[in-house]
């Protein structure tokens, strides 16, 4: 092979690299364009309903704080039962588990679990505690967020805890401690950034859901402790109200659509940045 063949494959290379960086960078700046501009809509419109009645306001026709007390009622029950079955699970696959093609398995099933719509989980959870009581309720809400949280947090334990060097495990056998004390006070202690993360996606995950509380919790306009009925929710009252044909509550729908988008990102820089660190 000459050397003008040689610049030739060069200089085609090198045409071809740049062709697909300046595809590449165009399609990003696209895709950041129409992101910065759901973001300025939802600041722009957001702020214009925004006010302190927002979050005092319990009633449903003049704010949303029987609906910020509701989400955090639903989530914060999804929390109690998602974080420890996903961190327990996540701990057995990585410390316990040794059965290769078991251990597969369950990864397989929680990347399923990960991708599948969170309608379809709705619709489960529709099917197994609501229709058959003929009732909506807090706790089928709660069950279906949970669902969600639960491959989120296996998903990043395993993945945290294979990071862990395995001399740290040796050397607190050879001190004589146990297995599972051993996982709670050197590998846990070494991944707890990791850990943390993974719950905090989680929530995040499903802080900003709709789709399953309407087929669960569905709403309400009063704001009760009880679980066993109705609970009004930040994500479904946004949905309502943006659907009615009145401007002042169409403003509240925006604001609280502020609100939900700030706790969102807000959750997921911390996310990252926990990661990182």
């Amino acid at each position: 092979m000459n050397k003008q063949t040689l610049q030739k494959m060069a200089r085609k290379r090198v045409m071809i690299d740049n062709l697909v960086k300046f595809v590449s960078i165009t399609f990003t700046v696209f895709g950041l364009c129409f992101l910065f501009w759901i973001i300025a809509t939802v600041i722009v419109k957001g702020m214009a309903g925004f006010s302190l009645s927002l979050f005092t306001d319990v009633s449903a026709f003049g704010g949303l704080g029987n609906a910020f007390l509701g989400q955090l009622q639903l989530v914060g029950v999804a929390c109690i039962v998602g974080i420890p079955v996903g961190l327990l699970a996540g701990t057995y696959i990585s410390e316990y588990g040794t059965n290769q093609k078991t251990l597969n398995f369950i990864r397989n099933i929680s990347d399923i679990m990960m991708s599948t719509p969170s309608i379809v989980i709705g619709a489960f959870a529709y099917a197994l505690l609501v229709r058959p009581f003929n009732s909506y309720s807090g706790w089928a809400g709660s069950f279906a967020l949970a669902i969600m949280m639960i491959p989120v947090i296996l998903k990043t334990t395993d993945d945290m805890l294979a990071l862990v060097p395995k001399t740290l495990r040796e050397a607190s056998f050879a001190l004589g401690a146990t297995k599972f004390k051993c996982i709670t006070s050197v590998v846990f202690r070494a991944a707890k950034n990791g850990l943390l993360t993974g719950v905090i996606l989680s929530i995040a995950r499903v802080a900003g859901e709709t789709a399953p509380l309407l087929f669960t919790s569905s709403n309400s306009d009063f704001f009760s402790f009880d679980m066993s009925s109705a609970v009004p929710s930040l994500t479904v009252s946004i949905y309502d109200f943006s659907q009615l044909p009145d401007e002042s509550l169409n403003a509240v729908a925006w604001a609280g659509a502020l609100v939900l988008a700030v706790f969102v990102l807000g959750v997921n820089i911390l996310g990252r940045f926990l990661i990182r660190k």
